[in-house]
């Protein structure tokens, strides 16, 4: 196959989804394994530790003679690292993430600059290696669908294959990031296409499946959390479960509330540079790592020690608002993170309190506490994003417990339920919202919905015979209502094509020409027929028809009408 073949393969063809989709979790997987590497590589330049979040108070030996202070300064020199990075090079790199790709997928066409990537990458890691409270899923879903729009735009893929290479980079960061290769796909079908279509469900569980391969190759098999076994003791449990799913799906809305009103805030009172915002608001997020430096960092160690039940309800409480606290100043000084980590965090902290006063209150009952952890965290994800698919699947897949389902269904039905009933909008399409983008809009009604070329179509004019000489052709031409007539053949009178007036005027100007037919200068354009819907007779036209074309029978052998711009028009106005 030449090169060209090959670019029209990839292009057109429907296998060719395959490849790509491999390539992809190939690239993201590799990325979120350096990601996570990099994360470590500089939280220990700052702390000593690959991960601060459960050190305790202490100083970092990089840092010596500062002592437990050292947490006032590394906000502070991470942000005046990625303050201007990001400010120079790639300001969509600032925030989440995920918002940034759905806007990309639902107005772009699934275009997303191939820089974000890098800026993204690098971004975040010092962000988060720096002290702040954010998470890695929001930046390597932005990194992978970088990726795969690059490499869609680069074989010059159309948008609706772009988009779907967009959701198969954010299918496989969820994937490598989790270790969840079932959860990456329904969070790029059910957040970034928002559409369950087969072709593109085929092509993100490829790039999921790979990516997850890639990473466990690497990092080993174990899921990024151990949690505890998951059982329901009593029958009325489950009423529980009901009454959880409602609490924390307020939380959930609350804690988007919150995150935006902070930014809101850091908005207002910030009127210098936006390089320069990440190191002035880093004092004030290093004055929170200080009172408390369970904060620094994603702090999975501090949400594993939640749903094992090692802290009382009033440090998980305290935990609770610390991290909504930290996450929105982190997002509302100009950090770049995630959200996805601390809506599961904050949906720990919740749960585990929630068990553990329920088995005080009700201990015949109420069994684990951490079982309550476990399904607030899909609860709190619900009521956040309201994708209740992925949050059922994810904790799910985390803890391959089927006794889970039931009470993990009930839950996240009572968040995304009561979630959609006090908020019109979401932690990742409000800040969409607030620039005057609303992805979840009803579609504007399409004026050729229904309306078929029969409904357009006018009489045809008279067919000329394929025998006919290049004079008498001319002469029709001449009084013709078109520059165009339809030809048909000179023996069994089906339709071969068309002939134009210049067709003829340019075949006149040859020497001998006058011993030529119509049917040397024929030309056959795209077909349309009658049962055709008009958008086909508007891309034929505007390939071939300038004067019209002719509208055939079902067979491509009779001519029953003709179509023109204006024809379209007169249906579309009746």
């Amino acid at each position: 196959m030449t090169t060209t073949g090959v670019a029209d393969w990839l292009r057109t063809g429907r296998s060719a989804l395959v490849p790509l989709a491999v390539v992809i979790g190939l690239g993201t997987g590799l990325g979120a394994v350096g990601f996570r590497y990099l994360i470590e590589a500089i939280t220990w330049l700052f702390t000593g530790t690959f991960d601060f979040s459960d050190a305790g108070r202490i100083g970092s030996p990089h840092f010596p003679g500062l002592g437990i202070w050292f947490l006032l300064i590394a906000p502070v020199i991470a942000g005046a690292l990625y303050g201007p990075l990001v400010y120079r090079f790639a300001p969509e790199a600032k925030g989440h993430g995920v918002p940034e790709v759905m806007f990309a997928v639902a107005e772009r066409g699934g275009r997303i600059a191939p820089r974000v990537a890098i800026v993204k990458a690098v971004a975040s890691a010092l962000c988060i290696g720096g002290g702040g409270s954010v998470g890695r899923e929001g930046p390597i879903v932005q990194i992978g669908s970088a990726l795969g729009s690059t490499l869609g735009q680069w074989t010059r893929l159309d948008a609706e294959r772009l988009k779907v290479m967009v959701a198969c980079g954010a299918a496989a960061g969820i994937s490598a990031t989790f270790n969840a290769p079932l959860a990456g796909p329904f969070f790029a079908l059910e957040l970034i296409l928002r559409t369950f279509a087969a072709e593109s469900f085929g092509a993100v569980v490829l790039a999921s499946v790979t990516a997850s391969i890639v990473a466990r190759a690497i990092l080993g098999d174990e899921t990024f959390l151990q949690l505890p076994h998951f059982t329901v003791d009593h029958p009325a449990e489950y009423l529980l479960y009901i009454a959880l799913g409602l609490i924390v799906g307020v939380l959930g809305v609350s804690f988007s509330r919150v995150l935006y009103l902070i930014e809101d805030l850091c908005d207002w009172a910030w009127r210098w540079p936006e390089w320069a915002r990440p190191i002035v608001g880093g004092v004030l997020l290093g004055g929170l790592l200080l009172g408390v430096p369970q904060m620094y960092g994603v702090g999975y160690p501090i949400l594993q020690k939640a749903v094992e039940g090692h802290y009382v309800v009033a440090a998980l409480v305290g935990l609770l608002l610390a991290k909504m606290l930290a996450t929105s100043l982190t997002i509302g000084i100009g950090g770049s993170g995630g959200v996805f980590a601390p809506t599961l965090f904050v949906g720990a902290m919740a749960g585990s309190a929630f068990g553990i006063v329920g088995h005080d209150v009700a201990p015949g009952i109420v069994g684990n506490a951490g079982a309550y952890g476990l399904v607030a965290m899909a609860a709190a994800l619900a009521g956040a994003t309201r994708a209740p698919v992925t949050s059922v699947v994810i904790i799910f897949e985390l803890t391959g417990e089927y006794g889970i389902i039931l009470p993990l269904m009930l839950a996240v039905a009572m968040a995304a339920g009561v979630s959609r009933l006090i908020s019109e909008d979401t932690i990742y399409t409000r800040k969409l919202l607030r620039r005057g983008i609303d992805i979840d809009r009803a579609p504007e009604r399409d004026l050729f919905t229904g309306v078929t070329v029969a409904d357009a179509a006018t009489a045809p004019p008279e067919s000329i015979a394929s025998s006919t000489s290049l004079e008498d052709a001319a002469d029709a031409l001449a009084g013709a209502e078109h520059a165009m007539l339809p030809v048909i053949d000179a023996h069994d009178g089906r339709y071969i094509g068309c002939v134009t007036a210049q067709g003829v005027a340019e075949a006149l100007r040859i020497p001998h020409a006058r011993a030529v037919t119509v049917e040397q200068v024929t030309a056959l354009p795209d077909p349309v027929t009658a049962d055709d819907p008009v958008d086909t007779a508007l891309d034929a036209l505007a390939s071939h028809g300038t004067t019209g074309l002719p509208v055939l029978d079902a067979d491509h052998s009779r001519v029953v009408g003709w179509i023109t711009h204006a024809d379209v028009l007169g249906a579309l106005r009746r």
